[in-house]
């Protein structure tokens, strides 16, 4: 059996991107899924003196060993400000400070979702361009626009924004 990391590179308690990391997570048929909360994994603002005075978190190296574990990850980006958001970026700062590629060649879902028309597209393009560079092996990617019209009751509700949606699990799956 397969072990599939879900997570949202958010903290927000009632994220859009978790719920759709959940959803999309939940189509894959032969696996576990382990879903991560980045809450769970609070860690100071990423600096040179900071580690070398107290050395790398422990919650760093928690959610580095969670990649370790999976066969596959499934993420969903929030957008801030068209890159990501804070607490993603000071998590894979601390990872890369552990193992500079630290994805780990695992075969990913990257997804993004908004309440606005662009779901997110801005911040999925720079995964795209750098999570090779870090291990990223992204086999498949989805965005979701407008949030709030097309996700109700833990799902995608339009026919072909879900349909588009599995195709990319299927890659995914294909991928493992």
């Amino acid at each position: 059996m397969k072990n599939i990391l879900a997570f949202a590179g958010s903290n927000s308690k009632t994220s859009i991107n978790k719920q759709l990391a959940v959803y999309a997570a939940g189509l894959i048929e032969e696996g576990t899924v382990n879903v991560l909360d980045l809450n769970n994994f609070n860690l100071p603002i990423y600096g040179v003196d900071y580690e070398k005075q107290h050395g790398i978190p422990e919650s760093a190296k928690t959610f580095l060993k969670h990649i370790n574990e999976a066969d596959a990850i499934v993420l969903s980006l929030a957008e801030h400000n068209g890159a990501y958001a804070s607490v993603f970026k000071n998590l894979i700062d601390w990872m890369s400070r552990i193992d500079g590629k630290f994805w780990s060649e695992k075969p990913m879902l990257i997804m993004a979702t908004s309440p606005g028309a662009r779901g997110g597209v801005t911040v999925l393009e720079i995964a795209k361009n750098r999570f090779a560079y870090m291990g990223g092996k992204i086999v498949a990617s989805y965005s979701l626009p407008s949030f709030n019209d097309y996700f109700s009751e833990g799902k995608i509700i339009e026919t072909s924004l879900d349909t588009a949606l599995k195709q990319e699990v299927i890659k995914l799956t294909n991928a493992l």
